[in-house]
């Protein structure tokens, strides 16, 4: 059975997209940490993100640098953190995660609760960036 990732890249689940190219998906997290919560995903479903070939993985962590990039700008912090836990869903995937500290990439905080509109007001913009970086 395809995972919710592979059901959002093949466009049966909508998500708020923020960049995307021929092997990669980035999207907002609909339960985020911080303001600003992207998910990176292959398009190809791989459970778990060390069973990807070296090139795989190297693209994605490319294209998560890109999206970085992007976030940053219409998300201004510091750093954008990363983490790869793999545990909630069984299609690889980074979260990047704007951060003023290590507390604000805590996953057992509760999350954020956006309005839809704010949601796609955000991704629209991050999706703008990410197209300059192009």
């Amino acid at each position: 059975m395809a995972s919710i990732f592979s059901r959002i890249v093949s466009g049966e689940i909508p998500c708020y997209k923020v960049a995307e190219d021929g092997r990669h998906l980035a999207f907002l997290d609909i339960a985020p940490v911080a303001k600003g919560h992207v998910l990176v995903i292959p398009k190809k479903e791989v459970d778990y993100i060390f069973d990807m070939e070296d090139s795989e993985l190297a693209g994605l962590m490319v294209f998560a640098k890109k999206v970085a990039k992007a976030l940053i700008k219409v998300c201004p912090a510091p750093k954008i953190g990363m983490s790869v836990v793999g545990l909630d869903v069984p299609h690889a995937h980074v979260h990047l995660v704007p951060i003023h500290g290590v507390a604000d990439i805590d996953f057992g905080k509760e999350k954020l609760k956006l309005p839809e509109q704010e949601m796609a007001g955000l991704a629209n913009r991050i999706f703008a960036e990410f197209q300059k970086l192009q």
